[in-house]
């Protein structure tokens, strides 16, 4: 894996695509001079190669909705972990299931009380519903006191620049007050809404305001081939100018392992807490099957569908043969390899595994309370990489048919698709350690 990010492509600078190249120093005039001193000299040289050898690096991710937040986090920390085996990670993360998934080695965490999204732009506690204000204010003194104990060289943040109800704002001041060598990094997955919609949050925000004040890069973990994001979300000139396009981030994979017999689909939906229609679409246009069409299936529920909707599904279908339920896998790498095709919800992290493991999928994206996943699937089931079942048109028969159309041996050209995402991030990781100046175009 190592040699083929060798041959990554060069990532996708926005100022080299129909804007004016930035000035190597407009990254800083959002800050005071001191605040980013020019060293020069033998201690300085020492400096520098220490910082690259040892460095500390928080990431931090707000996590409400889904798995998408902390699975993106914690492949990043498994990538700067492996880069840099002398590093101090720290990951802050509000993700309920931070505990299930394996923590690579050099990297620890620590946990902010959970919140859950109860509207595009509304959050609450998730556990404790009646102290909504005294959680708000307990995740954003955990998250100064953790970034100004720690002092990172590097700050990756997911997302939101100023956090969940601007949660980080004051830690990002105190940045600017002590006048830490901290970079900041603002990494955003591919499509956050729809686009009129996210313009006006973004405003409304003052998102682009905090990037232009504190930010040192914008990292888009997707092509500009598939969504350009700076042009659909109108990000201002400076915010555009330190924007990078790194490309979809590869996931690890697997050698096939299919068993001989039926068919095996994997249907699965990433967090689970709106995945119970699709499960039970699935499964009513499976028992419609004549019994001479033999399927095996394996069900992943998600760690955020109540127990009481699995119990109703498992009730109502566990009578189906070649039928596997599981309740939640940190890890589907082993079942990717060994079925034949997928039947997944679009969150970002799913395709991304869907595309680095090369597989058939049918999406069934949701709509609300974002557009994010119907937009997305739309996007790549145009570039002939996956079809799509509309939530309009989710049904049965609709599904099944699609699922058995799917299973029939075509060749399909597949679409050279972007996956060096991971590779272009360790670029700039040394870039920004190192110090190093972009030469103008």
């Amino acid at each position: 894996m190592r040699a083929a990010h060798r041959s990554a492509r060069p990532l996708e600078h926005v100022a080299d695509v129909g804007s004016p190249p930035a000035s190597p120093n407009r990254n800083h005039v959002r800050r005071p001079a001191a605040v980013r001193p020019r060293q020069a000299g033998p201690d300085a040289r020492r400096l520098k190669a220490a910082r690259l050898a040892t460095p500390k690096i928080l990431l931090y991710s707000h996590d409400t909705f889904g798995l998408g937040n902390i699975r993106r986090t914690l492949l990043l920390a498994e990538e700067l972990s492996g880069q840099y085996p002398g590093a101090a990670i720290l990951m802050v993360t509000g993700s309920q299931m931070v505990h299930s998934f394996r923590i690579p080695d050099g990297v620890d965490y620590i946990k902010l009380p959970c919140l859950d999204r109860v509207d595009a732009e509304r959050y609450e506690p998730r556990f404790l519903r009646s102290w909504s204000e005294e959680v708000k204010r307990t995740r954003s003194a955990i998250l100064e006191k953790s970034v100004l104990g720690f002092e990172p060289d590097l700050m990756i943040v997911d997302k939101r620049p100023a956090g969940v109800d601007g949660e980080l704002a004051d830690t990002l001041e105190e940045i600017r007050r002590k006048r830490l060598p901290t970079k900041l990094v603002l990494g955003v997955r591919d499509i956050l809404d729809e686009p009129q919609r996210t313009r006006t949050t973004l405003h409304s925000n003052g998102s682009f305001e905090t990037i232009e004040r504190f930010y040192d890069e914008v990292w888009v973990y997707g092509s500009r081939s598939i969504f350009d994001t700076v042009k659909e979300y109108g990000f201002p000139e400076r915010v555009a100018a330190i924007t990078r396009f790194c490309g979809y981030l590869k996931r690890p994979t697997a050698p096939r392992t299919r068993e001989s017999g039926p068919p095996h689909v994997l249907v699965t939906t990433g967090g689970g807490g709106d995945g119970t229609a699709m499960i039970e679409t699935y499964l009513e246009g499976l028992a419609s099957l004549p019994r001479n069409v033999a399927l095996r299936t394996t069900v992943v529920f998600g760690p955020q569908m109540s127990e009481s909707a699995r119990s109703a599904v498992r009730e109502r279908f566990g009578y189906l043969a070649d039928v596997t339920f599981s309740d939640f896998e940190p890890d589907l790498t082993r079942l990717y390899s060994a079925s034949d095709i997928v039947v997944s919800m679009a969150g970002y992290n799913t395709v991304c595994e869907l595309l680095s493991f090369g597989h058939h999928a049918i999406l069934v994206p949701r709509a609300e309370p974002v557009q994010e996943q119907l937009i997305r699937a739309r996007l790549l089931a145009a570039q002939g990489l996956f079809d799509i079942v509309e939530p309009q048109d989710l049904n049965p028969a609709a599904l099944i048919s699609k699922v058995l159309a799917a299973l029939k041996p075509v060749e399909v050209a597949r679409t050279p698709f972007d996956l060096d995402g991971l590779p272009r991030i360790r670029e700039r990781m040394r870039a920004l350690l190192g110090g190093e100046e972009e030469e103008e175009s």
